[in-house]
């Protein structure tokens, strides 16, 4: 066990033994195991975006074992999916990459402004599956926002309890922002803090902008002159909003982009004092060979 990883447990100290192994799990794994870094494969996007967007770029993926495998190759922390996903490779490939189970899903088959998140599998499916943690999605920004929270809480409590890891996919969208709120930075950093807030071990937002949605934030950052200018300085403020950094916090790799954007971000947020990526369409889009050794490169700024 690192110092660094001594460290990051410590700021969990109110979680039993059980669940501070399978944090110590998630750090350890891969390639870059001990390092407090995180690299983590997420394959929900078949749910909420629908498998031709999702799969089509590369017909392989559309096997659920495929991304099992990819994980396992390219040295990822853990895989992250829907019950389906996970229950179609877990027996085949188990104890070979940390599982997260995620516990709600929502579709693209209806068009609402107001968007919410189903259930769609439980705790008892994450302990039967063998996982180390659960996933859950938050929209804050959404009408049914408040329903979400209260979903979170009632399920961390029960992960908790049982050993698991907890953690939030904080993703502010619905009719009290606008579109390009959904990214601004004080409204990402805001997602990040409610999460926090919610018992959240680990929490995954998007890449916040330089645009200020609430004018009310808006007075306090230009007062308190807070840095947000660059990409890294943004990073930075996110960190700071959960809990001063004491709270893991990696970041959306987002949709389907350039190898040379996606690494100019992930310096960034190596630069910002991130803690990793989440990257599920920018590897699993592309062929096997490649995505590997994209996310190893990932992995190298990462770990450098």
């Amino acid at each position: 066990m690192t110092e660094r990883v001594k460290e990051i447990l410590s700021w969990y100290s109110s979680d039993n033994p059980g669940t501070l192994t399978n944090l110590a799990r998630l750090l350890n794994h891969g390639r870059l195991a001990g390092t407090g870094r995180l690299v983590i494969l997420p394959v929900d996007q078949g749910f909420e975006h629908g498998p031709a967007r999702s799969f089509g770029p590369n017909p392989p993926a559309y096997d659920p074992r495929y991304h099992f495998e990819l994980a396992i190759e390219a040295g990822c922390n853990a895989y992250a999916a829907p019950l389906g996903f996970l229950e179609a490779g877990a027996r085949e490939y188990a104890g070979e990459i940390p599982l997260i189970l995620k516990l709600n899903d929502h579709d693209v088959l209806y068009d609402e402004e107001d968007p919410n998140q189903a259930l769609t599998a439980s705790v008892a499916d994450a302990l039967r599956l063998g996982c180390v943690a659960i996933g859950f999605t938050i929209y804050p920004g959404s009408a049914h926002r408040l329903e979400m929270y209260s979903q979170i809480r009632a399920c961390a409590e029960e992960a908790k309890r049982h050993g698991l890891a907890v953690v939030i996919w904080s993703y502010p969208r619905g009719s009290g922002l606008s579109q390009q709120g959904q990214t601004a930075i004080d409204v990402v950093g805001y997602a990040a803090h409610i999460a926090a807030q919610l018992g959240a071990h680990i929490i995954k937002v998007k890449l916040p902008t330089a645009y200020i949605e609430q004018e009310a934030a808006r007075k306090v950052y230009e007062a308190q002159k807070i840095p947000i200018e660059t990409l890294a300085d943004r990073v930075r403020h996110v960190v700071d909003c959960a809990f001063k950094g004491r709270r893991i916090v990696i970041f959306s790799g987002g949709a389907f982009e350039t190898e040379e954007k996606l690494l100019e971000e992930i310096r960034a947020i190596r630069e910002g004092g991130g803690f990793g990526s989440i990257i599920g369409r920018n590897s699993f889009q592309r062929p096997k060979p490649e995505a590997v050794r994209l996310l190893h490169k990932i992995m190298d700024i990462y770990a450098s």
